[in-house]
């Protein structure tokens, strides 16, 4: 496969914050546009110019929004529910790779859903490494992989460093597949989801596949059915829509695929970043490579169940993204392989979670102004849209549930989408002031429930009653 000009040139397109004292560029650079727009207008005109700008960031995703939930519902249920001819020739070489820390209640599933997978053995090996486990997670694996000839485990030492970054770099090390696969340890795939994620390689222009996840725990608890939707609605509706509209679906980190060669010459998952399935998104995107997604490539997984959890997992991906959009903002608008339209929808992917910021400075605002405080901007003039920014997803949510054919039950829990997104709002706040002030940060794994070492055979069929008809 010819590789693309850029390839493997990925750190020149980076544009890390640099910072003066320790204090960030973009810390400074803020303060200074803040205090210069309000020694120039005055508060009362700052502060409005403020609000239209934010006004304009709610109806610009709006509209990215209603565009997505309308490419779905246009076009996904063909896709979802058609049976897809998989090619059973030419199949490439597949190396599974996933990374336990700590995962003994889940263990006996995913080890159960890895055995359980359709693909020629000769062609498949299944890499599992146990990234210095301080529970019985080493000792399950050895026990669960003993005799099974074409999966191996991989003991690493504790603190090895690197997170989950650098245990799947660890095992990709030793990989020997022309295609990795990436599953994370609470996930159970379904038996043919392999061959559906393989097929798109025969384009040599496609360098990764993401698959569709789907919360198999939405009966735990509200906060597990809220989240169960959440990714229901937004497997079928966002990375569809990105992909329909314009071709830039997201590599999502499990359930995935990504060319072996490629990730070498890119020297790995990025061990700097809490997400780096994002940052290998833009890595492979900008290098003028193709990301793709298939809804009909499924498995399952576990979502948090406490608010505690959700906060945690939720502050990863926002600091992790958010990290990410300082380290390839400027490379986005150099890349020659994108089009104007590719180049602004990435800029608006990179900046979505930013936009709760936004939202949480409106409601800053909004309350001191009905406390009287501050300048005198009317409550009509700081919220005229964001009425339209939480439209935009429950719009998604709505589509997404009609498309998959959810139980009408189902419906019910998009009314805790509020009180969720409020938390999600602090969180992400929280996440982009630690990032902005340059506060360390590395990888923390979300805490599993029992719930994965009860989960049924019925999850790893390729049709069945899964999650679709739990939630």
């Amino acid at each position: 496969m010819t590789a693309p000009p850029l390839a493997g040139s990925f750190r020149g397109l980076a544009a890390s914050d640099s910072s003066v004292s320790g204090v960030p560029w973009t810390f400074i650079v803020l303060a200074g546009l803040i205090s210069a727009a309000v020694g120039i207008l005055g508060p009362d005109r700052a502060i409005f110019l403020g609000v239209l700008v934010i006004n304009l960031v709610f109806l610009v995703f709006f509209l990215r929004h209603v565009a997505f939930a309308a490419a779905a519902a246009r076009w996904a249920p063909t896709d979802l529910y058609e049976s897809p001819e998989v090619p059973s020739e030419d199949l490439p070489t597949v190396s599974v790779l996933v990374a336990c820390h700590n995962e003994e209640s889940v263990v006996p599933g995913l080890i159960r859903g890895l055995v359980a997978l359709h693909y020629p053995r000769s062609r498949l090996e299944i890499l599992i490494v146990n990234d210095g486990s301080s529970d019985r997670t080493g000792e399950l694996l050895d026990q669960l992989t003993a005799g099974i000839r074409h999966m191996r485990v991989i003991h690493r030492p504790a603190g090895a460093g690197g997170g989950k970054s650098g245990a799947l770099n660890a095992a990709l090390a030793e990989a020997n597949g022309e295609i990795v696969v990436v599953f994370d340890a609470d996930h159970i795939p379904r038996r043919n989801v392999i061959h559906r994620l393989v097929r798109h390689f025969r384009d040599p222009t496609v360098a990764a596949v993401q698959g569709r996840c789907i919360v198999r725990n939405s009966v735990q608890s509200t906060l597990a059915r809220s989240i169960a939707i959440d990714y229901f609605s937004g497997y079928l509706v966002n990375e569809y829509g990105r992909q329909a509209l314009f071709g830039l679906p997201a590599y999502g980190g499990a359930n995935c695929a990504v060319r072996t060669a490629l990730l070498r010459q890119f020297g790995g998952w990025n061990v700097n970043s809490v997400t780096e399935d994002t940052d290998i998104t833009l890595r492979l995107v900008l290098a003028g490579y193709r990301v793709r997604y298939d809804i009909t490539a499924v498995d399952t997984e576990e979502g948090a169940t406490t608010l505690a959890r959700f906060v945690r997992q939720r502050y990863r991906w926002a600091r992790g993204h958010q990290q990410v959009w300082r380290d390839y903002r400027r490379g986005v608008w150099r890349c020659p392989h994108l089009t104007l339209g590719q180049k602004i929808e990435t800029t608006l992917f990179l900046l979505v979670y930013h936009v709760p910021v936004f939202c949480t400075l409106t409601l800053v605002l909004t309350l001191l102004r009905l406390a009287g405080i501050g300048p005198h901007v009317s409550v009509v003039e700081l919220l005229p849209l964001a009425a339209l920014l939480f439209a935009g997803p429950f719009c998604e949510l709505a589509v997404g549930l009609l498309v998959g054919r959810a139980p009408r039950r189902a419906a019910w829990s998009v009314a805790w989408m509020t009180p969720l997104f409020v938390v999600f709002m602090l969180v992400c706040t929280r996440a982009w002031i630690d990032g902005l002030l340059g506060r360390p940060y590395t990888w923390v794994k979300t805490k599993r429930s029992q719930w994965s070492a009860l989960a049924g055979r019925e999850e790893i069929a390729d049709r069945g009653p899964l999650a679709e008809e739990r939630l």
